[in-house]
């Protein structure tokens, strides 16, 4: 490569795509936060559910699809989210809408002696330990009597009424929570992916020994993930259940929440940030139209992640984007000539990137 190319070579990260992706997004945000003044209540509920499922999805991405943490427990901090939200409510009288932050903090928190424990194992173990964590958790609120205990507790009615704020409504209030969660979890990922340290998780993913070498700090960085995976899933498992206004151990810490993360990460795209956008949608398509047929509907679910997992291992946006070399979010560092960010370099001066 000669020394007037050097020269002229710059590191860029955007892609056109994701260029383009950035344009569109300013209307469409726009569009969704409106839509409390426009959408009919049964849309707005729908909304609420698919931000909440994405946001969590993409939490369990960032942890097992980028540091390599294949957790089997997350529903742990769902429930648990939920149930401080309960308990500063009702207990403590703290506005729904700060205990659903402080129930985020909590989780976060308690995440920290929690990560102690199971990062002790590796592998399979690891796995089946952050479950046995989240069996503990239902099982401890079980017995919590100033919460219901096994029967459950619903949040009583001027609680939920102080959510009630003009001209939005209770419905409209925690719709924008809900779309802030999601937008925070997907962009919050990328910011940290986009960051030194998202290189280190990257790499920890990729061979632990060979991070270890470079100098990265392999516990300290899959904590930090885990914090932020258990703060961001706690906060939307405080935002499900002060949307029920009922919370009970069996539903809250139930594993199927995890289990819809796995299929939804799955199906669209484990280790990218937009595969898990695209596998929430899959799966409420699939929802709309296979939920009345009972338990045909959850092995329909199981069967469509095997033949995904066998066939297009990389999941379904996994699978464009390296056909097409399509990236909406794209993390990966590129060498390009600076001549209006179109062409990329190759290593030896021809067409083509060097990427890292």
């Amino acid at each position: 490569m000669s020394s007037e190319v050097l020269k002229n070579v710059v590191v860029r990260r955007s892609t056109k795509v994701s260029r383009v992706f950035t344009v569109i997004l300013v209307p469409v945000l726009l569009v969704l936060l409106s839509a409390p003044h426009w959408g009919s209540r049964g849309t707005i509920s729908l909304m609420v559910e698919f931000f909440c499922y994405l946001a969590i999805s993409q939490m369990w991405n960032l942890l097992a699809g980028f540091a390599g943490v294949v957790s089997l427990g997350q529903h742990a901090f769902i429930g648990l989210g939920g149930y401080m939200l309960f308990l500063l409510t009702i207990v403590f009288g703290i506005h729904p809408l700060l205990a659903l932050v402080l129930a985020g903090i909590i989780c976060a928190i308690v995440s920290l002696p929690v990560a102690g424990l199971v990062f002790r194992l590796q592998g399979a173990y690891l796995a089946i330990g952050t479950w046995v964590i989240a069996e503990i958790f239902r099982l401890a609120f079980f017995k919590v009597s100033i919460l219901g205990g096994g029967s459950g507790i619903s949040l009583p009615v001027e609680i939920a009424d102080s959510i009630d704020i003009p001209p939005l409504g209770r419905d409209g209030v925690l719709y924008l929570a809900a779309l802030i969660l999601c937008i925070l979890a997907n962009f919050g990922a990328y910011a940290m992916l986009c960051s030194r340290g998202g290189l280190g998780v990257k790499a920890i993913r990729d061979n632990e020994g060979a991070a270890r070498s470079c100098g990265i700090d392999n516990v300290r960085m899959k904590l930090i993930v885990y914090v932020a995976s258990a703060l961001g899933t706690g906060l939307v498992g405080a935002l499900i259940y002060l949307n029920e206004f009922y919370i009970a151990p069996t539903a809250a810490f139930d594993i199927n929440w995890t289990s819809y993360m796995i299929f939804i990460v799955v199906i669209g795209g484990i280790g990218t940030l937009e595969g898990p956008i695209v596998g929430t949608i899959v799966f409420f398509v699939l929802r709309e139209y296979l939920s009345s047929l009972g338990s045909w509907y959850l092995i329909i679910l199981g069967a469509l992640a095997i033949a995904i997992m066998l066939k297009m291992p990389e999941g379904i946006w996994g699978a464009l984007g390296m056909r097409f070399d399509i990236h909406v979010f794209p993390t990966r560092r590129r060498l390009v000539l600076d001549k209006g960010g179109e062409s990329d370099v190759h290593p030896h001066g021809g067409a083509g990137e060097v990427t890292a």
